[in-house]
């Protein structure tokens, strides 16, 4: 399988060679050459197949020629070795949990995936760089933690991730650098991706990307759906909290090699790019605004043109299967205190707009079961859901653990100037 740049698509890269570089050198996004189909047994088989198994399936038509399967089988197996459990909150509507890993978050499988790539083909040493309001910081930390030949270096904008996110990032030493940049994510985002495309700076320190823009991070994170698809058949109607759109964009993708299910909602916050797009037609990328679901304050995402290519740049096509929703902070408190008073379940901001995304396609479509991507434990936004809740979410004793390590970060301005100077210092 060849991908090529969404900028120009006679630059092409294999499997391996797109992990490794990240991005294209024109700046755009690697993007399949084309969707291979699996047949419908894939998706909809013995519902005890494990995750590790699906991702195998799903990520192996991408894969072949760069790797032997056995290699994707034992790379899959040992960075999918959680489970994806559906709680019913209420009737017909189910959440996804994606905390069960690591670092109790969704982005725990590709980047363990991804390390575990990089490590596999990678015959040199290289700098993770990564751009984080969150999550994805934490679980690529864990991912690539004393991975030999592998330096990881994370933005994120300073005092707009929480206590315990900040913590996750960094106190974990070792390889681990974090830097607190004095900006918005799309600060990080834009130094981030203005690195890959300096020469001179490849050429001294060789850099990689462990956002959700590699294919490595993109791709796997298909399992979740699939998945749930295994467990509970077609008539499922995804609702998918976003930010950078890496996760809808991977639903989409297992949709298009086959999957069947009723179709997605689009959710997120007062970052409402994609939604907007969706009911006007008209993309308008801007500054993020900060909210308490802030893992979604993403003003320009960069999956964006990922979305669009799977539907062949088709706008009637893309409303066809996914619709739009988005939520203000109040609407969000208040969802959050609907859900613990009616079902006990406790949702953290993200999964809170997810679930209430789901009200109004559940009661047009009497026959879909609504399934909420629970994006991340709880207790990782605590000052949000408490006062909510009226008591402090519960905390695995691996996060109380890190909650007083001093922190460890290096202060730098929002500029790409900064950024060099850090990584050729």
């Amino acid at each position: 399988m060849q991908f090529h740049s969404t900028k120009n698509k006679n630059e092409t890269a294999a499997f391996h060679e797109a992990i490794l570089r990240g991005l294209p050198p024109d700046n755009g996004l690697y993007f399949p050459d084309h969707i291979p189909t699996l047949p419908l047994e894939t998706w909809m088989g013995d519902e005890d197949t494990q995750p590790h198994h699906l991702a195998t399936e799903i990520i192996w038509p991408y894969a072949e020629g760069s790797m032997e399967r056995a290699d994707l089988e034992r790379i899959c197996a040992d960075a999918i070795n959680f489970p994806f459990p559906l709680v019913e909150t209420d009737p017909r509507r189910f959440a996804l949990e994606l905390f069960h890993g690591p670092t109790l978050a969704f982005k725990d499988v590709g980047a363990r995936f991804l390390a575990r790539a990089i490590s596999h083909f990678s015959d040199q040493k290289v700098t993770v760089l990564v751009a984080t309001s969150g999550d994805t910081g934490s679980a690529v930390a864990q991912g690539f933690y004393n991975v030999e030949g592998i330096d990881v270096v994370l933005l994120y904008p300073k005092g707009r991730i929480s206590k315990v996110h900040e913590q996750q990032l960094t106190t974990v030493g070792g390889n681990v650098q974090a830097l607190e940049v004095n900006g918005a994510f799309d600060d990080c985002q834009a130094m981030v991706k203005e690195a890959f495309l300096d020469a001179e700076l490849q050429a001294a320190r060789p850099l990689t990307s462990a956002n959700s823009i590699n294919i490595a991070r993109w791709i796997p994170q298909a399992t979740y759906y699939a998945s749930t698809v295994h467990m509970m058949g077609e008539n499922v109607l995804f609702s998918v909290p976003s930010g950078n759109f890496g996760n809808l964009a991977a639903g989409l993708l297992a949709h298009k090699m086959g999957m069947p299910c009723k179709g997605f909602i689009a959710a997120t916050n007062a970052n409402s790019v994609v939604p907007e797009y969706l009911a006007t037609g008209d993309y308008q990328p801007r500054a993020s605004v900060a909210t308490i679901s802030n893992a979604m304050d993403v003003g320009a995402p960069s999956n964006f043109i990922r979305l669009t290519r799977l539907f062949g740049d088709d706008l009637e096509a893309f409303r066809s299967t996914v619709s739009g929703f988005h939520l203000d902070d109040d609407a969000t408190r208040q969802r959050i205190r609907h859900i613990h008073k009616t079902s006990g379940y406790v949702c953290d901001p993200h999964g809170a707009i997810g679930h209430q995304a789901l009200d109004t396609a559940l009661n047009e479509d009497p026959e879909a079961l609504g399934v909420f991507l629970h994006t991340a434990a709880p207790c990782k936004f605590g000052d949000v859901v408490a006062p909510e809740i009226g008591t402090d979410p519960a905390m695995p004793d691996r996060l109380k653990a890190i909650i007083d390590r001093p922190k460890q970060a290096v202060n730098i301005s929002a500029t790409y100037v900064a950024l060099k100077d850090y990584l050729l210092s």
